[in-house]
């Protein structure tokens, strides 16, 4: 008998895996009931009307009030893929709440009648769904959507919506053999014995491989954005809430914005020869920022003493204190991680719920797990929109074109997809991973997890300590009268004595 040959034989290994993969998939798909895809269609088109009202309240609308029906209807499709992509991204955020909170009630009510529909195959599946759509959204549908609004079909072929959906086809086929010979090139230098063999090995060695490495991009993503939200977070709810009148003086503010508003109205209606050369579109957008400017802050002044000197320092304490508690479950979970194996991330296949709690303070605690990671999750996002590289892509109401759509959903996704990673990673639950998203390789190196969390309790630190600093130093210049000083002068260069013999004559 002859011997078969080496590369029919592993085609052969790869059919067959590929046969039982799609086998364990059906299986799956058909122990998730009836009842358990009713709840997660209704979950998914709530999520995705509400994501429609937020894409559409930021689109561009001259973008798809076109005279050319070709480009609406492709503007239209693109506008789709991204609204599914963004709806999949608001998923990929409560999961892990929405898991959490589900055990504490199927560990308080265990005999409730009421909550018989809410077990471990349903969070197990939408588990599953969120990794499947994240991943299928983050590879094709977002590349597609941007190819194809780019696309305008290939030279010599017949115009149309068609053509610029084969050119696009083309290209994403041709990006993902690219990507796919990248990861082989990758795992061959990492370990080249067993990389020819893994060749035909895509659905157990690749895809695997690839979605952990966006997995990691992403976790490091929200380590670099986290840190810089979180000290963010203070400013920007500065800038929302009315601060006490020892900090702030809005009636002088509000007079400065009056006399602004008035000037630019004046140059604006003006019909004299001397403003023939002013650029009118500047002039009525600076007149429409100093008009809300202005709205914004009669709306502050009419603040009730109560909300104007106990909702400011309110608000400001329990950020500090989120921000706070943060660090200290981080640098308990460093500790952790030097005499408990256990306490590295893994992944869980049957999820008990309801069989005990993941917190040593019972329900209280799980609540402060689920608003610590929401609370991330927000602080990532301010982190992202303040860092000088993703800055650009901060989305303007009725102002954003499609391509910043586009860029902001893979943003948004690779942060929220990576975000029951990191939240595990770090320590601020003990709920383990379900599905896919326990079966990344780096989740079990112990120094890699272990220098992520250095990392990031080191940099929320400086940042937090940064911005306390120069907080109070901005408020003692305010208190001195030093902000009145020319700009020419360096106000970080005005020595301790200076700043010291202004207050002490101020008190004199």
């Amino acid at each position: 008998m002859s011997k078969m040959p080496a590369d029919r034989q592993l085609c052969l290994q790869w059919t067959a895996s590929l046969l039982l993969s799609v086998e364990g998939l059906s299986h799956n798909m058909t122990s998730f009931g009836g009842d358990q895809r009713l709840i997660c269609i209704f979950l998914f088109s709530s999520l995705y009307i509400v994501c429609y009202l937020i894409v559409t309240h930021y689109r561009k609308n001259a973008e798809f009030a076109t005279d050319d029906d070709e480009d609406a209807t492709v503007n239209k499709i693109a506008l789709w893929l991204c609204t599914f992509s963004l709806s999949v991204s608001v998923g990929a955020v409560m999961l892990l709440p929405i898991s959490i909170l589900s055990n504490e009630v199927l560990h308080t009510f265990p005999q409730s009648y009421y909550m018989q529909w809410l077990n471990g195959s349903l969070i197990h599946g939408l588990w599953n769904l969120v990794f499947l759509f994240s991943n299928l959204s983050l590879v094709f549908l977002l590349p597609f959507a941007y190819f194809f609004t780019e696309s305008e079909g290939f030279a010599g072929s017949k115009k149309g919506v068609m053509a610029r959906v084969y050119e696009t086809a083309v290209v994403l086929l041709l990006l993902t053999l690219l990507v796919l010979g990248m990861v082989w090139v990758a795992s061959a230098l990492l370990n080249d014995t067993s990389a020819r063999e893994s060749l035909y090995d895509l659905w157990e060695y690749y895809l695997p491989y690839l979605y952990s490495c966006i997995s990691l991009s992403g976790v490091l993503l929200l380590l670099l954005c986290t840190p810089l939200g979180l000290s963010r977070m203070f400013s920007v709810t500065g800038r929302l809430l009315v601060k006490p009148r020892l900090l702030e003086d809005v009636d002088d503010t509000m007079s400065c914005a009056i006399f602004e508003e008035a000037a630019l109205s004046r140059k604006l209606n003006t019909e004299a020869s001397c403003w023939v050369n002013v650029n009118v579109d500047l002039l009525r957008n600076q007149f429409l920022t100093i008009q809300a400017r202005r709205i914004a802050l009669e709306m502050r002044r009419r603040a009730s003493p109560w909300q104007r000197n106990l909702g400011y320092p309110f608000a400001m304490l329990f950020l500090l204190a989120l921000t706070v508690v943060c660090v200290l479950i981080v640098c308990f979970h460093v500790l952790e991680l030097l005499f408990d194996e256990t306490a590295l991330p893994r992944g869980m296949e049957d999820p008990l719920l309801g069989a005990a709690s993941f917190s040593m303070f019972g329900s209280l605690g799980a609540a402060v797990q689920v608003i610590l990671i929401l609370y991330l999750m927000v602080s990532s996002v301010v982190g992202l929109y303040s860092s000088p590289l993703f800055s650009c892509l901060l989305p303007r109401a009725q102002d954003t074109t499609l391509t910043q759509i586009i860029a902001n959903c893979v943003c948004l996704l690779v942060l929220s997809s990576a975000l029951p990673v990191f939240s595990r990673t770090l320590g601020i639950t003990r709920f383990d991973l379900l599905g896919d998203f326990g079966r990344y390789n780096w989740l079990g190196n112990f120094h890699i997890v272990f220098l992520y969390n250095i990392l990031f309790a080191g940099l929320t630190s400086a940042c937090l300590i940064n911005t306390l600093t120069w907080a109070v130093q901005r408020e003692l210049i305010r208190a001195f009268g030093l902000h009145k000083l020319p700009l020419t002068v360096s106000r970080s260069a005005i020595p301790l004595k200076l700043l010291l013999a202004n207050g002490l004559s101020k008190i004199q």
